[in-house]
């Protein structure tokens, strides 16, 4: 780490002496990275790129069996007499049923994608058991949540068939919206523990690149993350009155007060740039499209393959659990689609970080240590199709453009 600095230091003096060269500045930021740390840094995120193939074979594979072996029509016909021939009351319970199964089955998988390959790349700090609680806690709620989507959603398939996918996409928008009101206030410190920093110069800083930006904060939270991981992170969550600026221990431990500016500009610009506005249409119009398709393919897969599954039409809520398989099919294709929408917003909120902070050389640095579990140098096809954010090549050039462009204006620590 001691070299690793020095080298950095060398490379910001150099750059300093004479007109800086963007692509010089960058690569000697990036040759800072020992090869065995790239290594492990390529393989992890390379094996993400599997893990959206495998994710969706095993939630596949486990939905197909429980249709086959007739599970899902017994849950359905058990969903019915609990509730006593109320159609909504079914629905219900058969999506809470059928989720809550579900989570269990794929547990073991989770728990590998979860914790044992965290564990395996040296990303997670907690044990086996802490990790457990934590996804018992999560799929309780997580089931809960779904179950009151699938209601509203099979209650349209049900009552409007032949626009119900519409309405569902403006219902999907809701929950979203609900979502991220609120996330914040009542789900995160489910997990996590949220302390007001204390004060110092730095916090200082924060509050006032904020509102100097038009952001409504006077305090800045900081989240226990070292308890789970060793990643670095912040954000600005919320809409509204549940607007929270928050940065994780990891991100205060481990950084330099300009890379902490960094960040905390990044995370600012999503909230000025109103980004939570334009990714949830996104997001809401993506959901139509799973609607659409959910409309189309779900009929022909019961039509198809269902002879033995025991689905009753439309009003049998055990058509959930074939529309879950054709949302999972469409998900893999939609990949480059979704992490581009995502990757856009963050390329937009990356060059309003380093404005508002004026710090490109912690932007880089940070960008470094984001490189421990992101590729550094994919090649752009590969950044296209498998980064939801910009890679740490594409973030440290931004930053030594707008270096060589805005010298004298560089706040350094």
């Amino acid at each position: 780490m001691a070299l690793t600095s020095l080298i950095v230091s060398v490379a910001v003096a150099v750059q300093s002496v004479s007109p800086l060269n963007p692509v010089a500045a960058t690569d000697a930021y990036l040759a800072t990275v020992s090869v065995a740390a790239r290594a492990r840094s390529d393989a992890y995120f390379e094996g993400s790129y599997w893990l959206i193939l495998w994710n969706a074979a095993v939630t596949t594979a486990v939905a197909w069996a429980l249709l086959q072996f007739g599970v899902v029509a017994r849950l359905s016909t058990r969903a019915a007499a609990l509730a006593r021939g109320r159609r909504a009351g079914r629905a219900f319970l058969f999506a809470f049923l059928y989720l809550a199964l579900t989570g269990v089955l794929t547990l073991p998988w989770s728990a590998y994608v979860g914790w044992g390959r965290e564990h395996q790349y040296g990303m997670s700090n907690q044990s086996l058991a802490a990790w457990t609680g934590e996804w018992l806690l999560g799929t309780v709620i997580g089931t809960f949540l779904g179950a009151l989507a699938a209601l509203a959603l099979l209650t349209l398939y049900r009552k409007l068939p032949r626009s119900w996918w519409a309405w569902g996409t403006l219902a999907s928008g809701l929950f979203l919206l609900v979502g991220l009101l609120l996330a914040p206030v009542f789900v995160q410190p489910l997990f996590n523990r949220y302390t007001p920093m204390a004060p110092s110069p730095l916090r200082t800083q924060i509050l006032q690149m904020a509102q100097a930006n038009g952001v409504p904060a006077d305090n800045v939270l900081v989240v226990d993350a070292s308890r789970q991981t060793k990643r670095i992170s912040a954000n600005v969550a919320g809409v509204g009155p549940t607007v929270r600026v928050a940065l994780n221990d990891n991100l205060l431990n481990r950084t330099s007060p300009a890379e902490v500016r960094a960040v905390m500009g990044h995370e600012l610009g999503h909230y000025v740039l109103n980004h939570t506005l334009s990714l949830l249409v996104a997001f809401t119009l993506i959901a139509g499209l799973f609607l659409i398709a959910v409309d189309r393919a779900t009929p022909w897969l019961v039509a198809r393959y269902g002879g033995g599954w025991g689905i009753n039409g439309r009003d049998d809520p055990a058509m959930l659990a074939p529309a879950l398989i054709v949302a999972t099919a469409l998900a893999v294709p939609l990949t480059p689609v979704t992490n581009s929408v995502v990757r856009f917003h963050e390329s937009q909120a990356d060059y309003f970080g380093i404005n508002a902070s004026r710090a490109p050389d912690g932007w880089a640095r940070v960008s470094l240590k984001l490189g421990e579990y992101r590729k550094l140098e994919p090649s752009p096809l590969e950044e296209a199709i498998f980064f939801d954010h910009p890679s740490g090549r594409t973030r440290i050039l931004m930053g030594m453009r707008w270096k060589a462009h805005h010298a004298e204006e560089v706040d350094v620590d």
